[in-house]
């Protein structure tokens, strides 16, 4: 299993519609991308530990896929959709990074 981690790094006087992002990128990206996507997570920062700095990361967005052969046969056939999209909630280059997952736990509960 692999994460696809979008990181969008705080930028000052960077522009990040979060709105448009969640309601209407996100919906399309995730209809687009399956049936080949496992999960999502979307994650809006809010300071840096330890201070009231901004966040290191405005937003972090993980797909998860079985493999990054599978990400490619999902996205580049909307490839050019998906990223002309941007421009509608962002002017910030993000940092994209693929991991293999080694644990993955949802819930710790009892």
């Amino acid at each position: 299993m692999v994460n696809l981690s979008i990181l969008y790094p705080f930028k000052e006087g960077g522009r990040f519609d979060l709105d448009y992002y969640l309601k209407t990128h996100m919906p399309l990206s995730i209809e687009k991308l399956r049936p080949h996507l496992k999960g999502v997570s979307i994650e809006h920062g809010l300071v840096t530990a330890g201070s009231d700095a901004p966040p290191a990361f405005i937003v972090i967005c993980q797909l998860r896929f079985e493999s990054v052969e599978a990400f490619f046969e999902a996205f580049s056939p909307h490839a050019e959709f998906l990223q002309g999209d941007i421009k509608n909630y962002t002017d910030i280059d993000p940092v994209i990074q693929f991991s293999e997952v080694k644990l993955s736990e949802h819930s710790l509960g009892p």
